[in-house]
């Protein structure tokens, strides 16, 4: 059983993107194939699917050779899993072996953000959210992206050109919306727009890990930390607020559900069978 070689599949379903990681176990887990697709009103486990299928292939590897596919997010309803957990402890698993030595884990979802205190395994000890229905979400970024003609890959960058930043309503998201409106009819800059929407939704950050008491250093996880404009709002505004926290965020944070959901199906197997050739992460 020793020379047997040991993979996990890890597969995060989202609102709007599927995120699939695979890892090989030798002694301690390393990533061999990462991928991502966009769902694009497809049939959300069709894709995952057609993504799995095609690391498998990447890999020169049979869906026999997985050792244990794990799902997270919305993907109870794969039928090839073997495991679900829970969204929280995947991002918070996915968040210690990115920025191994993190504390506090920020998941900035489409929906929603969390701020989740975790220990140095990445267990979660304690967390906070905004509401699903709150203009603090990678949802309302996409939208008002499309509204203004920018695509989502730029808002970043034109972020970080803003001058004036002009912060809309965070009372709620059509609110929000309707302010940005407004905005666009008063000839407010697109970039100046973009730089007070990630700084409404810093705000809201900033607020969460007040309230969570939060433990530096900080990692961020999920879509938005691939922003560097919204990585660099949250940073601004935790240093305003003299909250003395470290932010990081690694290139590959969009993956951390997915990371961490191969890393407990790992844990569970290894659990299941007594092999010992596992080093614990938890």
């Amino acid at each position: 059983m020793e020379d047997q070689n040991i993979y996990t599949f890890g597969v995060d379903v989202g609102s709007s993107n599927i995120k699939a990681v695979l890892m090989s176990y030798s002694g301690t887990p390393f990533i061999i194939g990462k991928e991502t697709e966009k769902i694009r009103k497809r049939n959300p486990e069709m894709v995952a699917n057609q993504l799995i299928d095609l690391m498998l292939e990447q890999n020169n590897l049979k869906s026999s050779d997985i050792t244990y596919l794990a799902t997270t997010g919305e993907g109870e309803a794969l039928q090839r899993k073997r495991g679900h957990f829970y969204s929280m402890t995947t991002h918070a698993k996915g968040a210690a072996f990115l920025k191994p030595g993190s504390l506090t884990v920020i998941d900035m979802g489409a929906l929603y953000v969390r701020a989740i205190k975790i220990n140095e395994m990445g267990r979660v000890l304690d967390y906070k959210m905004t509401g699903q229905c709150a203009s603090g979400s990678g949802q309302f970024i996409e939208n008002i992206s499309r509204y203004l003609g920018l695509a989502i890959e730029d808002v970043g960058e034109t972020s970080l050109k803003s001058v004036n930043p002009e912060t809309p309503s965070g009372i709620c998201s059509v609110l929000a919306e309707t302010d940005v409106i407004n905005m666009v009819s008063r000839g407010v800059a697109t970039p100046d727009i973009i730089k007070g929407i990630h700084l409404s939704i810093a705000n809201k950050i900033v607020k969460l890990l007040s309230s969570l008491k939060a433990t530096s250093p900080v990692a961020l996880t999920g879509g938005m930390a691939m922003n560097i404009g919204m990585i660099q709002a949250v940073k601004e505004l935790v240093e305003e607020s003299k909250l003395n926290l470290e932010i990081t965020a690694h290139g590959d944070s969009i993956y951390a559900g997915a990371i961490g959901a191969a890393l407990w199906g790992g844990f569970r197997h290894f659990k299941l069978t007594g092999e010992k050739n596992y080093e614990r992460q938890s």
